[in-house]
């Protein structure tokens, strides 16, 4: 006899503000929002608290909101960077960064510039 495997509420909660975020960043990238939600605003949409939010987020997957939300920016930024010749500038405008900011955003990250990013990808 197999186990059915329990959709729990924190279950529900975490897909939610996956598909919450994954739908804003596409929108962010189709130039259809120009500004990034914040967790508050993401856990009013689900009708939960920001703190309650950011505990089911940990407990299901380990990590806090703001990881899963830099790290979808990041998949986005390579992709730019890989993908298309917009320039740096303007694909930090798009992710709603200061071009600055976001360079530094990206070399925190990943240990390097988007510049030399795109360089070393485009070998």
């Amino acid at each position: 006899m197999s186990k059915s495997v329990k959709y729990s509420r924190n279950d529900e909660i975490t897909d939610a503000y996956f598909e919450i975020l994954n739908k804003h960043l596409h929108d962010i990238v189709e130039g259809r929002v120009v500004k990034m939600l914040e967790l508050s605003e993401i856990a009013r949409a689900m009708y939960i608290s920001p703190q309650h939010l950011s505990d089911t987020i940990k407990l299901t997957k380990g990590y806090a909101p703001c990881y899963f939300y830099d790290e979808k920016i990041l998949i986005e930024a390579k992709k730019m960077l890989a993908e298309t010749e917009l320039p740096i500038a303007e694909i930090a405008r798009i992710l709603t960064y200061d071009p600055s900011n976001f360079s530094k955003f990206f070399k925190r990250k990943l240990k390097e510039t988007p510049g030399q990013y795109r360089e070393r990808i485009k070998k």
